[in-house]
């Protein structure tokens, strides 16, 4: 029998586990899904959504030397927090309202619970009318997630799904009264507010 599989180019049941294994060690060594190529193609099925997730990802690449510093590449963006205070930063251009939020240490409480993988409804932001007009149109993935989002407007959007451009310079961005984690359970008190 070893003949024969050997003949039809084929491993013995032993010597296939051993491949396995060794494939998996080789996918656990340190720092081979943390690069972009790689995690791009582990992720599911492509959609509109996560194609403009993916663009904004790679525009701003994965170290400080894919792209230089200067206030060049940033545009001023102001939020208005849940309290009412607003807060007045600048973003790099490529990067969506949660990497603001993120990169700037904003205290918007709750903000991007689920890191921008369209999990959740936490980073929904209210925009002015001629903004959101500014914008591609909305995918089905994020109007789903928004369909669950409090305080919805014909002016919602989700910021993990707004990459920041030039044409956005100065925009102010409303974060509602309350947010509300859809991957909690309803009665765990994850509604957070001011």
């Amino acid at each position: 029998m070893a003949a024969a599989t050997a003949r039809l180019g084929l491993l013995p049941f032993s010597r296939t586990l051993l491949w396995f294994r060794g494939a998996l060690a080789a996918l656990a060594a340190p720092g081979f899904l943390r690069t972009p190529t790689v995690r791009s193609s582990v992720t599911p099925a492509a959609t509109p959504a996560r194609d403009r997730l993916a663009a904004c990802s790679r525009s701003r690449g994965f170290s400080s030397s894919s792209r230089p510093l200067s206030s060049d590449n940033k545009v001023t963006v102001n939020f208005i927090n849940r309290d009412g205070t607003k807060l007045s930063v600048k973003g790099a251009i490529g990067d969506s309202l949660l990497d603001v939020v993120i990169n700037q240490n904003l205290d918007i409480d709750g903000f991007g619970a689920c890191e921008g993988t369209l999990a959740c409804s936490t980073c929904h932001v209210i925009l002015q009318e001629e903004v959101y007009n500014k914008l591609g149109p909305i995918s089905d993935e994020e109007m789903d997630m928004l369909d669950l989002a409090y305080g919805l407007t014909d002016t919602s959007r989700l910021g993990c799904q707004i990459c920041l451009t030039r044409s956005l310079e100065g925009i102010t961005v409303r974060v509602p009264e309350t947010a509300v984690d859809i991957r909690q359970p309803s009665d765990a008190g994850t509604t957070t507010s001011s």
